[in-house]
Order: C-alpha cells, then structure tokens, then sequence
C-alpha cells in the first residue's frame, strides 16, 4: 500500500500568509519594545571647531 500525500496550493499559501503575518508582528514588537529603551545620550552637545585653512574653493 502505498501512502498519497494530498498537498493543496491554497493551504500552502495559507501557511505562508499565517508565517509572514507572525514575523511582521515579532518585528513590530521588537521596534516598540527597544523605543522603550532609555538609551543614554551625551549631555553636552560635541562641537569641533575647523580651521578655515583647511577649506579649499572648488571652481
């Protein structure tokens, strides 16, 4: 006896439609869970100042 295995496009699709909608919404929780996150940020702003010597005019 010999054993048939019944594949169907449409439950194939289906189980690809249900995996992708569960990677988006692991994605989505990923994304709003690190903007819960306090990240330190530096408290001074970093400013480094050119020398104009260093400019060249480009014609």
């Amino acid at each position: 006896m010999q054993f048939i295995k019944k594949t169907s496009l449409r439950t194939n699709i289906l189980g690809l439609i249900v995996k992708l909608t569960l990677a988006l919404v692991a994605i989505i929780v990923i994304v709003f869970l690190l903007n819960k996150i306090d990240f330190p940020a530096p408290k001074k702003e970093i400013e480094k100042i050119i020398p104009n010597e260093n400019f060249k005019i480009v014609k």
